[in-house]
This record gives structure tokens, C-alpha cells and sequence, in this order.
């Protein structure tokens, strides 16, 4: 059967990336959703998967973007209703809002190659089996706390909150697997300031494609050994 995977995308050049090519190698169909473009929200329920993507809004800056209330409903329901959920920055924090967790402006902010740290339970969560180094791009000022019930899996030395796991099939991360070079350089968008990080991750691209198909396969691999909502 095929694995129906519903993406929420914030903006034009946020999408699936490495994680999407990665869902679309293993014969899953997406379903890509432009929350930026008032497109409907369809039921969550109707999916096997939630993957939500990142972007430059806030959580909390619902005046603005209307949609985002709408959306963290959306996301709330599919943790409810027991889907595998994969938040990605915005994402991850969209996430920890929907469960009651509080999402601030962090202590500092991470641009560039970040390394990330496992906690002790992260070193043996199944989301990061064959992964006792992680390198990972980051681009945020905000962070999320961890929420009740939920456990701690990942920091890194300017954001102690990088990873969490609600349940057993639900993953908040602040950092992005889904970056790839050309992506990255759209971000950019020419400004030299960010020349070196540009390169950095041309660099590493093909650790980083490695890293966003091994989450992708352990995630996988965690809903198809979990009974069936």
C-alpha cells in the first residue's frame, strides 16, 4: 500500500527537499500543501503522515498569518488521531505549540553547519539509529521547550532543545535534514555575508542527503513496526 504523506509548506522555497526525495525513492506519494497560498487544509486523518516544513514566520504571529491557528489544529489532530508526524523548524515548534509547550526567541541564533548532540535517550531512539554524529543545517531565532509527556533527544551548544519525541511516532527537530545546496541558495539569494556557509554545505551535501534518507528510513521504519491508527 502506498504511504500517503501529507506536507505542509510555508513558503516557495521551504519545501520537502532531501526528506521529499527521499519519501518519493521509497514509493510514498506527497501531498504538498502551500499554507502561504490559502490553500485548504484537508483532514490529517486522511493521511499516514504529517511532515511540516519550516519558514521565517513565527508561531505565535497568527495576526499576520492567519493560517497558522488553522494549521496548528491540523497538526494537533493528527497527533490525536496517532499519524506519524515529522516537524521541521517551524515545524517542530508548530508541533510543541500544539501540544501546550511554549515557543520563544532562543538564547542565540544558529546559522550554518551545526553539530547536534544526542541526549542519552536520542542515542538509542529509533529516529536516529546509525546516527551517533550529526551535522545538520540550522537557520532559526526562536525555540521551542519540550513538551509534557514528550522526551528530550537532541541540543546543540546554542539551542539546548533540538529534538523530541511525543508518543511513539510523533518528532519535533529544530534543525533542517532537508536542506540541500540549491536550496540553501535561495535562501541566500546572493547575499555574500553567508558565502562560507554556502560552501560548507556544498561540501557536506552528500552527508546531509545521507542523513535526511536515514531519518526518513528510520521513520518509516517506526510507523511500519507500530500497530495501524
Amino acid at each position: 500500500m502506498t504511504l500517503r504523506v501529507l506536507v505542509f509548506q510555508h513558503e516557495s522555497d521551504d519545501g520537502p527537499g532531501y526528506l521529499g526525495e527521499a519519501l518519493l525513492k521509497r514509493g510514498a506519494a506527497l501531498r504538498i500543501v502551500r499554507l502561504d497560498k490559502d490553500e485548504t487544509i484537508p483532514a490529517p486523518t486522511d493521511y499516514d503522515m504529517l511532515l511540516v516544513m519550516g519558514g521565517v514566520m513565527n508561531v505565535y504571529a497568527e495576526d499576520k498569518y492567519p493560517w497558522l491557528a488553522d494549521e496548528t489544529r491540523a497538526i494537533h489532530q493528527a497527533v490525536e488521531s496517532d499519524k506519524a508526524v515529522l516537524g521541521v523548524c517551524l515545524g517542530g515548534q508548530l508541533l510543541a505549540k500544539s501540544l501546550d509547550a511554549r515557543v520563544r526567541i532562543g538564547a542565540a541564533t544558529e546559522i550554518g553547519l551545526t553539530p547536534i548532540t544526542l541526549t542519552e535517550a536520542g542515542k538509542t531512539d529509533p529516529l536516529f539509529e546509525g546516527l551517533p554524529r550529526i551535522e545538520a543545517v540550522e537557520w532559526h531565532d526562536d525555540t521551542f521547550d519540550i513538551p509534557a509527556g514528550a522526551i528530550a533527544l537532541a541540543s546543540s551548544e546554542g539551542c539546548a532543545n533540538q529534538a523530541f519525541r511525543f508518543g511513539d511516532r510523533v518528532y519535533g527537530l529544530q534543525f533542517h535534514p532537508e536542506v540541500s545546496p540549491a536550496m540553501l541558495s535561495e535562501w541566500i539569494n546572493g547575499n555574500d555575508r553567508w558565502g562560507s556557509f554556502q560552501h560548507a554545505v556544498e561540501d557536506k551535501a552528500a552527508e546531509l542527503k545521507i542523513l535526511a534518507d536515514r531519518l526518513i528510513d528510520n521513520l518509516l521504519r517506526v510507523h511500519a513496526s507500530l500497530p495501524s491508527p
